[in-house]
């Protein structure tokens, strides 16, 4: 059922802070005629870093040790406030009076997902949580709020994850070429579309840690005061460690067949510290540590298209996007690990696109679907019963 009766031209604010947790990304869109269609254009851009303080916050709700009920709460009505003067920020910066916006999507920032099935007590389900509290932006803003997305799916049996799928279906679909878009955020992961293919033939799944790990040994190595190898200078001044290499590609997430789906439950704080004693242990340089988990990265994209892909979907195109792509040493080693398969590795940037918008722009197309009563998620993705109307409307 329509919720809301559809204009021909609706302007929309998507809004998305993924697992590396370094801003809030606002991207306002102006989508015409049917989702369907894919007629989407990019009004305005714009990245919201987190103060310091937020940041540490956050990070400290990964921990359930840490996570109370009460911090839980401070932190979802906070970041909704957070998210809301993104959305205004971004809608200013077009020239655009909120007045004219139709709806926000926002997708909240995780801080715990488990999408395997757990049985305790007896009522085996799979769980989600994502704050930012979508009535504290609709009531900040003025404009009818989509929040929420992933329990849907959950609930009709799916991983709830990955999302984005369902609107780079509708974006980059080809009729002659089968294309891989692989986001690289915290967690990597990968869409695959098959030449001439139908929204049920598309699948995806995470392949693994994106930026996680190699953000996570920057800050153990520089006691905090950098967050990111940029551009992957300390990666490309050292030399990959073989034996170290071997042991994080045995790691049994790469042997679990799609539909699957990760985050810091597996490679988060737990992981990387045990990582960084055992790099400390075996008197292993920064630069030789970094240029390791940075290959493995490439490594898990490698490993994720060469025994899940190229089987059924031999590819003819590789698309990076997310905050990965402007890691110079690790889209080269991606390059370095697709030629043999002959896959072309392209930035989002070289189609004219935008690596830093487009999580949020597919958020902004998911909530105008959700707005409109129309299913958002493609089940051959997430391992859904059926495809299901996601999203929670905060007015």
């Amino acid at each position: 059922m329509e919720l809301f009766k559809r204009k021909e031209i609706r302007k929309v604010i998507g809004l998305m802070s993924g697992t590396s947790v370094d801003g809030i990304d606002a991207a306002l869109v102006e989508i015409t005629g049917d989702p369907n269609d894919g007629r989407v254009k990019l009004l305005e851009f714009e990245n919201k870093p987190f103060p310091e303080e937020i940041r540490a916050g956050i990070f400290d709700l990964f921990d359930t040790g840490h996570a109370t009920v009460d911090k839980i709460g401070y932190m979802n009505m906070l970041l909704g406030e957070l998210y809301a003067q993104a959305a205004v920020s971004v809608a200013k910066k077009a020239g655009i009076g909120m007045e004219e916006i139709d709806c926000i999507g926002s997708h909240g920032q995780t801080i715990y997902h488990h999408p395997q099935i757990c049985g305790k007590d007896g009522w085996p389900v799979r769980y989600t949580v994502q704050i930012g509290e979508g009535a504290v932006i609709a009531n900040r803003t003025g404009i009818p709020c989509v929040s929420d997305f992933r329990v849907a799916d959950m609930a009709a049996g799916g991983q709830g994850a990955p999302l984005v799928p369902f609107t780079e279906y509708l974006l980059y679909r080809s009729d002659s070429k089968t294309i891989l878009l692989q986001n690289i955020g915290g967690i990597g992961n990968i869409t695959v579309l098959p030449a001439g293919c139908n929204a049920g033939e598309v699948y995806a799944f995470d392949t693994g840690p994106g930026n996680m790990i190699i953000d996570g040994l920057m800050s153990r190595f520089t006691g905090g005061k950098k967050k990111m190898d940029e551009g992957g200078c300390i990666a490309a001044g050292g030399s990959i460690d073989a034996s170290l290499l071997k042991e994080l590609c045995s790691h049994g997430y790469f042997d679990e067949r799609p539909p699957k789906s990760t985050g810091r439950e597996l490679f988060g704080d737990i992981y990387i510290n045990q990582l960084y004693d055992r790099i400390q242990a075996s008197d292993i340089t920064f630069e030789d540590a970094m240029a390791t988990v940075t290959d493995f990265t490439a490594w898990s994209i490698e490993a994720s298209y060469q025994r899940y892909i190229l089987p059924r979907h031999p590819a003819d195109q590789l698309l990076i996007g997310g905050g990965g792509s402007y890691n110079r040493v690790l889209v080269e080693r991606i390059r370095k690990r697709l030629k043999p398969y002959k896959v072309e590795v392209l930035l989002q940037e070289d189609l004219g696109f935008s690596s830093d918008a487009k999580e949020a722009i597919a958020f902004a197309l998911l909530a105008d679907c959700t707005m409109q009563g129309r299913c958002n998620t493609i089940p051959s993705v997430t391992g859904a019963n059926r495809p299901v109307v996601m999203g929670k409307i905060s007015l």
